[in-house]
């Protein structure tokens, strides 16, 4: 590596590291606190959440080897490569691009990204509540069906008398009263939006505000206080996962759904459109490229065990996905056994609300008490809100307050929570699943790919992979392995940027339920996009022009290299580093010329 070329107080401006910066930077109460609120953040509603509904669109089990895969040669490397470079600097995901500061824009954009995604999250929170809300009457009130829906309703309970179900007439399958209730009486669901997404509802917007405000009171101490939450955040959601395993096992057909979800359909896995969503889960499921778990390392101690934590909360993310998958599996077989319907995959209506259909589902057919197991499994699913969102929201609000340092923080909660509250009402109209699928497209999957790819190129070549492994040999006292070196260097950047490739030549105007939207909001889409992705040039340009140099073009070029204040933020720790990094360079061997050459010494030096 280069040494310290320019001054970070005259390009950048960060902070200088003295003791008193030093002392203000929070930290985990322990190690514990950090590996529960990772898996509090990434083991949450992208795995109960998103995960079935995903695996049901794109052929249930042809969906678990590309994930797997994409998990081993995506997930997991860039998730330990955000874990290094967070605990490393101590930085935020701004700030921490002093390895490369032309790269800082990817902070900004994922900032932008990670705030859509806490809007709508906590739109999700809000369901969550109305449906615990309603746990408490004396009968769930989805469980049976209301004569304004026809008789192609069928009732979700059991019928106590053992009569069979006759669900097909001349015009097709029936749907279940869960189903009918999530769309009719808890959406209001549009069939378009043509004519706009509609008023809030007033019951949503009030479970909303709730949602927000139980968010803001974990995050108001920072750390401090979401450390000590994330114990119950963590372990309380896997309890009641068990019961409903337990539950949906046990009933007729649940089995066949099971199989229908762990069978390979080996000529899925040359469909490009699986990959692609294994991609988009992973990010998810992980939320890795959201600078989120960047974010939470900065508050590790420096000499953390991380590459432990990486194994353990990648592991159990996996197996949480294939543990809600199962519980959603058995749930649709059991559909389709009740329907005669042999299609498991078409017996429900897919998408985001999927949660909200077939778990209500099988909750109506306890027939012991079935409020308690329905307001302990939506309580279940509101814990697994707050543990995502607390830190999704702590991100963004982390790179306000590393910006802005004379604001107080709970000011910066404050005002954050109100912003988000009031962006996230449109969620809560009757057009609000329109916009929620359109932003998790435009605003979130589009860009998170692009900004994780140019991260990727950020970490591995400009900064490069000998420089981290070499980082990772100083804090941890661990060689880095030919997989890490390989997957940061080649593997998961080449495979990113093939699914984006695909993304966008395969790219067909976006459409919920089938319907598309109206034509003026796929400029608009485009538009959203081009803000977080465009946030590389503006700051990269930005920081070019304001290095002191003597001309644009030497400016632009040194804004590549590391600024004389990165590395560790402690100062005894840095000068320590400094001293390592001077041997390192004297150790290497003489540097050879030619593109092959540095191509390899990069990723094998």
């Amino acid at each position: 590596m280069d040494s310290w070329p320019i001054k970070a107080s005259t390009q950048n401006g960060p902070e200088v590291h003295t003791e008193a910066t030093t002392a203000k930077r929070d930290n985990w109460g322990n190690d514990i606190e950090f590996l529960m609120s990772c898996i509090a953040l990434s083991v949450g509603l992208g795995n109960v959440w998103r995960f079935p509904f995903i695996a049901l669109e794109n052929g249930g089990g042809a969906f678990l080897i590309p994930y797997i895969i994409t998990l081993l040669l995506v997930g997991r490397p860039i998730y330990y490569l955000e874990m290094i470079l967070g605990q490393f600097s101590s930085r935020g995901s701004v700030k921490v691009f002093e390895y490369a500061p032309i790269m800082k824009g990817i902070g900004y954009g994922q900032a932008i990204l990670t705030f859509f995604i806490a809007t709508y999250y906590s739109s999700l929170m809000a369901l969550t509540l109305h449906y615990l809300v309603d746990s408490f009457y004396a009968t769930l009130p989805w469980s049976y069906c209301r004569e304004e829906w026809g008789d192609q309703c069928i009732d979700s309970k059991i019928q106590r008398d053992g009569t069979p179900k006759v669900v097909r007439n001349i015009t097709g399958v029936k749907k279940t009263s869960a189903e009918f209730y999530f769309v009719n009486i808890v959406l209001h669901e549009k069939a378009n939006i043509d004519d706009g997404i509609g008023v809030p509802n007033w019951r949503l917007a009030i479970t909303l505000a709730v949602s927000w405000l139980v968010i803001g009171g974990v995050i108001i101490k920072g750390i401090k206080s979401s450390g000590k939450a994330s114990y119950f955040l963590a372990i309380f959601p896997y309890v009641i996962m068990l019961v409903l395993l337990v539950r949906s096992l046990t009933l007729p057909g649940a089995f066949d759904g099971v199989l229908f979800f762990l069978t390979p359909q080996w000529d899925r896995l040359l469909d490009a459109k699986v990959w692609y969503a294994a991609v988009t889960q992973v990010f998810f499921s992980l939320t890795v490229c959201y600078g989120i778990i960047l974010m939470y390392a900065s508050f590790n101690r420096f000499r953390h065990n991380i590459y432990r934590d990486c194994n353990i909360v990648t592991s159990l993310d996996t197996c949480t996905s294939l543990l809600s998958g199962i519980v959603i599996f058995g749930i649709l077989g059991n559909l389709a056994h009740e329907s005669n319907n042999p299609d498991i995959k078409s017996v429900v209506k897919s998408g985001p609300g999927l949660a909200f259909i077939s778990y209500p589902d099988a909750i109506a057919k306890f027939e012991a008490v079935p409020q308690i197991f329905s307001a302990l499994f939506f309580l279940m699913m509101f814990i697994l809100g707050v543990g995502s969102n607390v830190g999704v929201i702590s991100s963004v609000i982390t790179v306000i307050c590393d910006g802005f340092t004379t604001i107080q923080r709970w000011v910066v909660v404050s005002v954050m929570v109100v912003i988000c509250y009031c962006f996230g009402l449109m969620y809560i109209t009757p057009g609000g699943q329109f916009i929620m699928n359109y932003i998790d497209f435009y605003a979130v999957t589009l860009v998170a790919i692009v900004l994780g790819i140019f991260e990727l190129i950020a970490a591995s070549w400009v900064y490069g992979v000998k420089n981290i492994c070499r980082d990772i040999k100083f804090m941890l006292k661990i060689k880095t392995s030919i997989y890490y070196r390989i997957c940061w260097g080649i593997v998961t950047p080449v495979f990113m940027t093939a699914v984006l490739i695909y993304m966008l030549v395969d790219y067909e105007p976006l459409k919920y339920n089938d319907t598309l939207y109206p034509e003026g909001l796929y400029a608009l889409g485009w538009c959203i996009s081009a803000v977080g992705i465009g946030q590389l040039l503006i700051w990269g340009f930005y920081t070019a022009y304001t290095a002191p140099q003597y001309s644009f073009g030497q400016r632009f070029k040194i804004a590549f290299k590391p600024t004389s204040e990165w590395g560790p933020l402690d100062t005894t720790t840095l000068k320590e580093y400094r001293e390592y990094v001077q041997s390192f360079e004297e150790s290497c061997a003489p540097k050879r010329k030619g593109f092959w050459f540095k191509f390899y010494d990069n990723i094998f030096g």
